[in-house]
Protein backbone atom coordinates (compact mmCIF):
# COMPACT_ATOMS: atom_id res chain seq x y z
CA UNK A 1 0.00 0.00 0.00
CA UNK A 2 1.68 3.49 -0.48
CA UNK A 3 1.61 5.51 2.05
CA UNK A 4 0.60 8.83 0.04
CA UNK A 5 -2.72 10.44 -0.66
CA UNK A 6 -3.22 11.21 -4.76
CA UNK A 7 -2.82 14.99 -3.85
CA UNK A 8 0.33 14.26 -1.90
CA UNK A 9 2.06 12.27 -5.24
CA UNK A 10 0.68 15.38 -7.49
CA UNK A 11 4.34 17.34 -6.89
CA UNK A 12 6.79 15.16 -6.44
CA UNK A 13 5.32 12.74 -9.98
CA UNK A 14 5.16 16.03 -11.38
CA UNK A 15 8.84 16.63 -10.60
CA UNK A 16 9.48 12.94 -11.48
CA UNK A 17 8.05 13.65 -15.22
CA UNK A 18 9.96 16.85 -15.63
CA UNK A 19 13.19 15.03 -15.42
CA UNK A 20 12.54 12.29 -17.84
CA UNK A 21 11.14 14.61 -19.87
CA UNK A 22 14.13 15.79 -22.09
CA UNK A 23 15.21 12.11 -22.54
CA UNK A 24 11.88 11.39 -24.45
CA UNK A 25 11.94 14.73 -25.99
CA UNK A 26 15.19 13.50 -27.50
CA UNK A 27 13.78 11.25 -29.85
CA UNK A 28 10.75 13.66 -31.04
CA UNK A 29 7.87 12.24 -27.92
CA UNK A 30 6.84 14.23 -25.12
CA UNK A 31 4.86 13.28 -21.79
CA UNK A 32 1.71 14.61 -19.55
CA UNK A 33 0.73 14.11 -16.23
CA UNK A 34 -3.13 13.23 -17.27
CA UNK A 35 -4.22 12.24 -12.89
CA UNK A 36 -3.36 10.32 -10.39
CA UNK A 37 -5.36 7.70 -8.88
CA UNK A 38 -5.28 5.16 -6.20
CA UNK A 39 -1.34 4.96 -6.72
CA UNK A 40 -1.85 4.83 -10.26
CA UNK A 41 -0.48 7.64 -12.47
CA UNK A 42 -1.92 8.59 -15.30
CA UNK A 43 0.18 9.85 -18.20
CA UNK A 44 -0.10 10.41 -21.95
CA UNK A 45 2.57 9.79 -24.40
CA UNK A 46 3.03 12.56 -27.67
CA UNK A 47 4.63 13.89 -30.26
CA UNK A 48 6.64 10.47 -31.74
CA UNK A 49 5.57 8.27 -28.64
CA UNK A 50 2.06 8.16 -30.76
CA UNK A 51 2.06 5.10 -32.07
CA UNK A 52 5.86 3.64 -31.58
CA UNK A 53 6.77 0.77 -30.69
CA UNK A 54 8.60 0.98 -27.85
CA UNK A 55 6.19 3.66 -26.12
CA UNK A 56 5.39 0.18 -23.94
CA UNK A 57 9.06 0.11 -22.87
CA UNK A 58 9.40 3.48 -22.56
CA UNK A 59 6.11 3.66 -19.78
CA UNK A 60 7.82 0.43 -17.83
CA UNK A 61 11.12 1.27 -18.10
CA UNK A 62 11.57 4.55 -18.07
CA UNK A 63 8.56 6.57 -16.11
CA UNK A 64 7.41 3.97 -14.35
CA UNK A 65 10.95 2.91 -13.50
CA UNK A 66 12.01 6.28 -12.59
CA UNK A 67 8.67 6.90 -10.53
CA UNK A 68 9.31 3.71 -8.18
CA UNK A 69 13.02 5.02 -7.77
CA UNK A 70 12.14 8.34 -6.99
CA UNK A 71 8.61 8.28 -4.90
CA UNK A 72 7.79 4.83 -4.04
CA UNK A 73 8.43 0.84 -5.64
CA UNK A 74 4.40 0.34 -5.53
CA UNK A 75 3.67 3.25 -7.81
CA UNK A 76 2.35 2.12 -11.69
CA UNK A 77 2.16 4.13 -14.86
CA UNK A 78 -0.94 4.05 -17.15
CA UNK A 79 -1.06 5.46 -20.50
CA UNK A 80 -3.85 7.38 -21.60
CA UNK A 81 -3.93 7.35 -25.68
CA UNK A 82 -4.51 11.05 -27.18
CA UNK A 83 -8.36 11.33 -27.57
CA UNK A 84 -9.43 8.69 -24.85
CA UNK A 85 -9.76 9.33 -20.98
CA UNK A 86 -10.32 5.11 -19.93
CA UNK A 87 -9.72 6.61 -15.87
Amino acid sequence: MIPFSDEELQEPVQKTIEKIRPSIALDGGDIKLIDIKEGKVYVQLLGACVGCASSGTTLKYGVERQLRIDIHPELEVVNVPVGEDNR
